[in-house]
């Protein structure tokens, strides 16, 4: 993507200077309330009937055999999923290039912006350089009235509470950065905003959100303010996010990932959503106004994990947002916004689990009232993103089992192509750009690279997500708790291979030998998998 390589490391100042006094880029072109959605919902239900006619075309489909019955279910369910994306994707890849514009070099901003910097625990020191770097670029662009950095810290335990103030002395010192520790994180990163808002919130227009893994530059912090100012019926507007380089492979994977394929996928989500986007918990700028119709979350009836405070709060705070009448706004642009990202399997996994149960709670606030019919499409879409893990678990094993036979060798390919569409999109959007051979090639080169480690990871992922699935329907709450998380990983680590050898073992037990060799993709990744983690947290 165009935005240059970010780093952590101790020098956050150099290693963003250059993108400060780039232009921002405007913001995808909207579809129109009504035309958007409606484009979205069609294009998805035609890939819809096209992979599930495919699909049923691939089986050996028994009428009377209840497995084929679940299985075509099951197809146009996950197909739903499949489609939706496929969709946002070539709606990306139709949207006119975005015309670029600068913010004047004499505008100031008429309202006070709070830059909140969110901590939890997290190492200081990176976030102290970032931010003591960010205040210099802030006031050299003219920003130096109207803009005040915020640490609100729910640190615990005394050690890391004094490692974090010892680090942060010098900003605090010099009033680069008003720092406040709760003694209590009740609420936790909601409850932390919610008494900043309280204390703070009547003193400014806007409020922008960074976690600690987080980094934005000041250039593209100018722009958002600029477009909030000149939009009063704007109450969020997200940024798009890119990933900092990697320190391991598999970083390295996510984030090669995420520069094809993230920004023509947020174009496209940008046009259909419109004046009703999401949210994605930080790189973010808010009305305060707006987010206080927001700030009081509901609390679920009942126990975790179906039950007590949203998890997965951001998408809840979009969708009020929005139905307190303020617009919504996704900016798809992902210069000068980032983020770090779990560096190992492991840390992706412990993170993706407590996702799981966030996104899972909404499925009983999805029917609330008065909320936007694109926010709960959002909140849908969050949902079955986790639910497909296990239905693509329950089909290897009716393929495994030879309960249903894999029939036919083109219509699987038909589905395999539909399955790709979001990246062929990506790199149709991205050769307008590579207007010569040798950048052509790397984008070749990069699309084959991020195809076959997305192919090799993905049995892994779905294991995962199908066990976690399983476990909050289970009753199982992991909250916020990393401990709990280490568990679950633990728990798992003996499955994958035995799995993996138990599907193929399965399907050439049933006289299967195609379904067998359509299964490696499958089985191959989930026998090697303790070797492949090892890998992918490497260096190499």
């Amino acid at each position: 993507m165009p935005l240059a390589d970010i780093s952590l490391s101790s020098r956050p100042a150099a290693t963003l200077r250059g993108t400060v006094h780039a232009p921002a880029a405007a913001a995808a072109r909207p579809l129109g309330r009504r035309g958007g959605l409606w484009l979205v919902v069609y294009l998805t239900l035609m890939l819809l009937g096209a992979t599930c006619v495919t699909g049923t075309a691939a089986l050996a489909v028994d009428a009377a055999s209840a497995a084929s019955a679940l299985a075509l279910v099951l197809i146009a369910i996950s197909s739903l999923w499949i489609s939706g994306g496929a969709a946002s994707a070539l709606i990306g890849v139709l949207q006119p290039k975005a015309a670029a514009f600068a913010v004047p070099a004499t505008w100031r901003p008429r309202h006070g912006t709070a830059i909140l910097m969110l901590l939890c625990g997290e190492a200081a020191e990176p976030v102290a350089s970032y931010l003591a770097g960010l205040r210099r670029r802030i006031d050299a662009i003219g920003l130096e009235q109207s803009t005040t950095i915020f640490v609100l810290s729910d640190t615990q335990g005394e050690a890391r509470i004094a490692a974090e103030e010892a680090a942060l002395a010098e900003l605090i010192a010099s009033g680069t950065v008003v720092y406040r520790r709760r003694s209590e994180n009740s609420g936790r990163k909601p409850g932390n905003i919610a008494d900043w808002l309280e204390n703070h919130g009547a003193d400014f227009g806007y409020m922008l959100v960074l976690d600690a893994d987080s980094r934005m530059t000041s250039g593209r912090i100018r722009a958002l303010i600029h477009r909030m100012e000149h939009d009063p019926r704007l109450g969020l507007l997200q940024a798009g996010i890119a990933m900092v380089p990697g320190r391991s492979l598999f970083g390295r994977h996510q984030r090669l990932a995420s520069r094809l394929l993230s920004n023509n996928f947020g174009r496209g989500l940008a046009a259909w959503s419109g004046d009703a986007g999401n949210y994605w918990g930080h790189n973010a700028i808010m009305r305060v106004g707006a987010f206080r119709s927001a700030a009081t979350l509901p609390v679920l009836s009942g126990r975790a994990p179906f039950g007590g405070p949203p998890l997965s709060h951001d998408f809840i705070e979009a969708a009020w947002i929005r139905r307190a009448g303020w617009t919504v706004a996704l900016d798809p642009d992902m210069r000068g916004s980032a983020e770090d990202g779990p560096q190992t399997l492991t840390e992706f996994h412990r993170r993706d689990r407590r996702w799981c149960q966030g996104n899972l709670q909404h499925l009983r606030l999805i029917g609330e009232a008065g909320i936007d019919p694109v926010s709960r499409l959002h909140l849908a879409s969050g949902v079955l993103g986790y639910l497909v893990a296990p239905i693509w678990m329950t089909l290897v094993l009716l393929f495994a089992t030879g309960f249903v036979v894999i029939d036919s060798a083109a219509a699987l390919l038909l589905i395999a192509l539909i399955l790709l569409l979001p990246k062929f999109c990506a790199i149709a959007a991205w050769q307008r750009r590579a207007r010569t051979p040798v950048r052509r090639r790397l984008l070749y080169r990069a699309a084959v690279n991020e195809l076959l480690l997305s192919t090799l990871i993905a049995p892994l992922i779905m294991l995962r997500q199908s066990a976690a699935v399983i476990a909050v329907f289970m009753g199982r709450d992991c909250g916020w708790k990393s401990s709990g998380g280490r568990r679950f990983e633990r728990s798992l680590q003996w499955l994958e291979p035995l799995l993996g050898i138990a599907l193929l073992a399965l399907a050439l037990a049933s006289g299967s030998v195609a379904s067998a060799a359509w299964l490696l993709p499958v089985t191959l990744p989930l026998i090697l998998a303790p070797r492949l983690q090892r890998w992918l947290a490497g260096g190499a």
